[in-house]
């Protein structure tokens, strides 16, 4: 070993052997560690990644592009930001060449990434070559896709800090476990280090103290710095001085008089010999190419490409689309569960080079009678947990298992309720010659650590999310490390005061991480930027359930759904129109809808529905007592009652009783049920999920056995 080296192994060997060792003074930090604080071994510390990310891959309305645009950016967060740090690579090449980072190269090697994954890379780099790191994952995300918008920041730190977070320049004027103690009170200091009051043990209090005085303070003030320099603020200290501002994001101006291209977005570079003679824009252009590779179309349908004289050319070997990834893990022959899983999925056994990926909306919405789903899903409890680790091999573990979690649960979830699907009756001039083909019933637009972004047929949407749910869980809890506390959950987690559906309630949290996920049920030809729209606040809405239910111990997911087809446009937000058009004043609050629900309550919505046509509870009665709900809580339950004796047999009643009245709607102060309401005491207001029995009842399926019963009510009313 050359001798330089010596005395930075051996620090490097002194920061490994420090363990679960943590100081009661800050001076019995600098007299242990005190070669730990030299100055001339500091390292560098980089995080960055794409923001605004929907922006782009949203703006475009076709299928083809939306999915390339997707492919675009998960081949720069997936690939060639990880082989920045690898030998021969591509995105290697590309930082030697002169008018890159060539000396960056270099200095990168496999060990120094922490992870890369969800859209975001964090990793370890020599100090003098910080501010090219960051430069060049900028760079990287312009030049491949020329509008994303991204950002990158990097600092050093001294390797004291990886282990014990931010110490001051002068290490014994940095506030410690003394300080903490007497202000721990105050509120600025428990927005930083956590809730605490008077009474708090001496136990939590070091807890707390602990948890943020670790290298998760580093990546703390890494997500600070990258929120500046994201809102276009520009750095004022020595450190970053040589660095471009990022005041001005990457944008190309229009004209009024020139021609634009097919999204009215940006000037046209080219018309193009596709279907309609379409104009692009070098923008538009890439995520139309790259969007064609990955359905694998041939060559020839890529040739107008070439007639643009556009010099920029995708790696074609490294694009691979979400569902060719989907297919490998089903074919993959190391698991008996993953080949039971395939031909679950393809029990027919059609050729998987013969499937192919969905072209447009249409042909997805040919799946269930032009209706499909908006899927976006996203991890609950995250920062909590990232704020208790302590290591950079703890957070690369984290990331890794998140992401394989988040990946699989998707899979499992397709493969579960899906099959492959033959197109038929397809008549518009674009696709009428896809008939007979058999495509992929989905589309992957996204996974990135712990989001999901898919678009599924509508009558499977409801039933994916909540596997996708549970999945997610049952993955992490096989994992050490995610599954709760076992006295906090038994002390706090009470299940009948969580869940409204009663029946078979489940007794505990699976793991302390879980998903929410909103879903929305529309026609096929709803514009794509306005579904996304929706989506997102539907997520919203459920996350903002999952923060209430966390209060009483439930750590699970949660879903919000809304079906466009009994509601045709929302002008404003759906927050506004629920309280506006679903909240009625009758003597009683009246709710006239019940989500969002938990994943267990979800599956009892679906029985519900299952148990309302097994009854054969008359669809226009169905569609009559919903219009009774806003009458009053008495009107309504009268008329339920009175449809509900009007069946055929006593046999078909108690199917509504046992999978509708009784999980539902119990009574709180007797035995008796207030059905189709339920009663929230914490509100006090009565709410219904009559409502979305209604939305949902030509979108859910029931047994084999009624089928043919049930074909002809699958028109959508």
């Amino acid at each position: 070993m050359p001798s330089e080296l010596i005395p930075i192994i051996n620090k490097v060997q002194k920061l490994q052997e420090i363990g679960d060792y943590f100081p009661e003074k800050i001076q019995d930090l600098q007299e242990e560690y005190p070669e730990l604080w030299d100055e001339k071994t500091p390292i560098g510390l980089v995080y960055g990644g794409a923001t605004k990310i929907k922006q782009y891959v949203f703006e475009a309305a076709k299928l083809t592009d939306i999915r390339g645009a997707s492919a675009i950016l998960d081949k720069i967060n997936l690939e060639d930001l990880p082989d920045f740090f690898e030998r021969d690579t591509r995105s290697r090449n590309w930082l030697d060449e002169k008018r890159n980072f060539p000396q960056l190269s270099q200095a990168l090697i496999p060990e120094l990434r922490v992870y890369s994954t969800g859209g975001n890379i964090l990793a370890f780099c020599p100090v003098a070559f910080v501010d090219d790191l960051a430069n060049s994952i900028e760079k990287r995300y312009t030049e491949e896709t020329l509008t994303a918008n991204s950002c990158a920041v990097g600092c050093t730190f001294r390797l004291l800090e990886i282990r014990f977070g931010l110490l001051r320049e002068n290490i014994e004027n940095t506030p410690w476990l003394d300080w903490y103690r007497e202000n721990h009170t105050n509120s600025l200091v428990q927005s930083y280090f956590g809730l605490s009051n008077e009474k708090t043990e001496e136990k939590e209090l070091r807890e707390n103290f602990q948890n943020r005085k670790s290298f998760n303070e580093l990546t703390t003030k890494l997500a600070a710095l990258f929120n500046q320099r994201r809102n276009g603020n520009d750095f004022n200290n020595n450190l970053h001085e040589n660095r471009p501002s990022r005041k001005y994001p990457p944008m190309f101006e229009t004209h009024p008089y020139l021609r634009r291209d097919e999204g009215d977005r940006r000037i046209a570079a080219m018309q193009t010999d596709l279907p309609n003679n379409p104009y692009y824009s070098e923008v538009l252009a890439r995520k139309h190419l790259v969007g064609q590779i990955t359905k694998r179309e041939d060559d020839d349908a890529k040739k107008w490409y070439k007639k643009g004289g556009f010099d920029w050319q995708p790696d074609k070997d490294n694009i691979e689309s979400w569902g060719t990834k989907f297919e490998k893990f089903l074919k993959e022959a190391d698991e008996a569960k993953r080949l039971e899983l395939a031909k679950k999925y393809n029990p027919e056994s059609h050729s998987w080079e013969k499937l192919e990926a969905a072209r447009s909306l249409r042909e997805l919405g040919n799946v269930y009678n032009g209706f499909i789903a908006y899927i976006y899903a996203d991890g609950n409890n995250m920062g909590g947990y990232i704020q208790k680790i302590k290591t950079p091999e703890k957070y690369k573990k984290f990331s890794k298992d998140i992401f394989e979690a988040t990946e699989r649960s998707v899979y499992f979830a397709l493969a579960e309720h899906l099959h492959p699907h033959e197109l038929k009756n397809l008549t518009d001039p674009d696709n009428e010659n896809r008939n007979d083909k058999w495509i992929h019933p989905f589309e992957i637009l996204a996974i990135g650590g712990d989001d999901v972004m898919l678009i599924v047929p509508a009558n499977k949407a409801l039933e994916i999310a909540k596997t996708i749910g549970e999945k997610f869980e049952e993955i992490l809890a096989e994992k050490t490390g995610y599954k709760p506390e076992a006295e906090t959950e038994k002390s706090t987690y009470e299940p009948e005061k969580v869940h409204r559906y009663l029946k078979q309630t489940p007794n505990q949290n699976k793991s302390s991480l879980s998903m929410s996920t909103g879903v929305l049920i529309t026609a096929e030809d709803t514009p794509v930027y306005y579904a996304e729209s929706l989506t997102n606040q539907l997520l919203k809405s459920a996350k903002k359930r999952a923060k209430k239910l966390k209060e009483k111990g439930y750590l699970g997911g949660t879903i919000d759904f809304l079906s466009l087809k009994s509601v045709t446009m929302i002008s404003s937000n759906i927050e506004g129109f629920r309280k506006e058009a679903l909240t009625k004043e009758r003597g009683a609050t009246l709710k006239l809808y019940a989500a969002p629900y938990t994943l267990h309550e979800i599956g009892g919505l679906i029985e519900s529905v299952k148990a309302l046509k097994e009854s054969k509870f008359p669809k226009s009665q169905i569609y009559q007592t919903r219009s009774f709900l806003e009458k009053g809580k008495n009107t309504a339950i009268l008329n339920y009652r009175y449809f509900r004796a009007r069946l055929e047999s006593k046999d078909k009643q108690e199917i509504l009783k046992n999978e509708f009245e009784e999980p539902w709607c119990e009574a709180k102060t007797n035995k008796g049920n207030v059905a189709p309401w339920m009663y929230d005491q914490e509100e006090m207001l009565y709410e219904t999920i009559w409502r979305e029995i209604v939305d949902i009842y030509d979108f859910i399926e029931i047994e084999d056995k009624t089928s043919k019963e049930q074909t002809s009510e699958q028109s959508i009313h």
